[in-house]
């Protein structure tokens, strides 16, 4: 028998290879299926099953391209509906693979269709269970995605889930590995741990929400404590999983089309496309194309294009760093945004040497900031979420979360500079890059963020430990 995580950081998603006697079943699967095929084919196996755990909401599965390709069955657990041929499996259906069984358990409470997956080895003794988004590590799956006007509230299905962790996940042996489908960072969650696996055993210690003496009512107060509203783009993301989507052959064919400077500024026009700057934030910061939005490949970059952008059908035209063209195309597809019309050819250099317009951002280090407070009462924009400000933040710094930075467009000063920081650089040079493209120039980002900070001695608030805050 062999298990493997095959897991994507900037997706914080866990997918998984199961493998036994030549047969492969793999779950919740990325968009890109290649990978997963030819693992099977260098070991001599057949995929024989793709096991879903629920409707993804954060990104588009692979489970429509891999069964078209390797003829595998696709199988969801009861009440799931999807437009494609599946199997629907019946609560603790039993699934052969080689030597060993996949029994499908219903667990609802994230949505209604989530279910669990428990692995028996050979001898028939349960060895894990692959949790989706039903049980995290540290955290539980929030009950506030899958809910029906008139019909089902967070409450309701919080309480779905307290009943499928009791009944079905905490009855199981603690010495049971769980394999979650998210870990920290993940939107799907609020405080998971950085840690991918572990045992069941452990997670009954340390899980807030598996606590024996919890009742019903406290565990629905706890799960929905603290949530924020979810990205705009999970519904548009469950459309595409249960309905299908093109094959990321065709999106990637499309989206790495070549483009000269003029005709790469003609699309633009044209098409009303966003340009998206992927490239590192120091290189974005020296030179972009004005009204260009940065999102860089180097950190949580799927994620952040679903929450700032949106809308999956979007049309969007790249800059990249050389040879980045197919990455990028290839993580924007993973959340559904396929709307890529091709990139810059040559990159922001090819740009430049065109004589086209460019733009900058001004940015200073935080030796620097600490100066201009000194001397002045400057005003300081936080863009890290609202819990991380809560925790440690720049003394008569504002909060402006960059999930929600348009809902705070109003509180930035038109007519005098102001700072901007996040915890390392990153997120502040996108929220700098959205306030430029809305015409707000008179800006400065402090470079290497918060982190910075705290090493300049530049004076904070009180520390507050983040567990606290929910």
């Amino acid at each position: 028998m062999k298990v493997e995580q095959i897991y994507t950081g900037c997706l914080a998603q866990g997918a998984y290879y199961i493998e036994s006697k030549g047969e492969v079943a793999i779950i919740d699967p990325l968009r890109e299926v290649q990978p997963y095929i030819q693992k099977a084919k260098t070991n001599n196996a057949k995929i024989k099953y793709i096991f879903e755990t629920h409707f993804h909401a954060d990104f588009v599965s692979g489970h429509v391209t891999l069964a078209k390709e390797t003829g595998a069955d696709i199988i969801y657990g009861p009440q799931a509906n999807p437009s494609f041929k599946a199997i629907i499996a019946t609560d603790n259906q039993e699934f052969k693979l080689g030597d060993i069984t996949i029994i499908a358990l219903h667990t609802p409470g994230h949505t209604m269709e989530s279910t669990s997956y428990l692995l028996r080895d050979e001898k028939g003794k349960d060895y894990a269970l692959f949790s989706g988004d039903t049980l995290f590590l540290g955290d539980v799956g929030r009950p506030d995605l899958a809910q029906k006007i008139g019909i089902l509230t967070e409450r309701d299905l919080a309480g779905y889930l307290y009943d499928s962790l009791r009944k079905k996940i905490m009855p199981l042996a603690d010495d049971v590995i769980v394999y979650p489908a998210h870990g920290a960072g993940s939107a799907c969650g609020k405080n998971m741990m950085k840690e991918t696996v572990d045992t069941l055993g452990n997670q009954k210690k340390m899980n807030y929400a598996l606590r024996k003496d919890m009742t019903k009512e406290e565990f629905i107060d706890e799960v929905i404590d603290g949530l924020l509203p979810p990205p705009q783009y999970f519904p548009l993301n469950v459309k595409m999983n249960k309905e299908g989507y093109e094959d990321i052959k065709t999106v990637l064919e499309r989206g790495t089309k070549a483009l000269s400077p003029k005709a790469f500024e003609a699309a633009a026009n044209e098409t009303g496309a966003i340009v998206l700057d992927v490239r590192h934030q120091d290189d974005f910061a020296q030179g972009h194309i004005p009204r260009s939005i940065f999102i860089g490949l180097d950190g949580s970059f799927a994620p952040w294009v679903g929450a700032l952008i949106a809308d999956v059908k979007q049309p969007i035209l790249l800059v990249t760093a050389k040879g980045m063209e197919e990455e990028a195309v290839t993580r924007l597809s993973r959340v559904g945004f396929d709307g890529t019309l091709g990139y810059l050819e040559g990159g922001f250099e090819a740009w430049k040497k065109a004589a086209m317009e460019y733009d900058t951002v001004s940015q200073i280090d935080a030796d620097e900031l600490k100066t201009a407070i000194k001397k002045d009462n400057v005003s300081v924009f936080d863009v890290r979420k609202e819990s991380e400000y809560k925790s440690e933040h720049v003394i008569g710094a504002k909060n402006t979360p960059l999930d929600f930075l348009n809902d705070h467009l109003a509180q930035f000063p038109n007519n005098k500079t102001f700072y901007v920081h996040c915890a390392g650089g990153y997120r502040s040079m996108i929220a700098s890059s959205i306030l430029k493209s809305r015409g707000i120039h008179n800006l400065i980002d402090v470079k290497d963020g918060f982190k910075a900070i705290q090493e300049a001695k530049i004076p904070v608030s009180e520390f507050v430990c983040p567990t606290t805050l929910y």
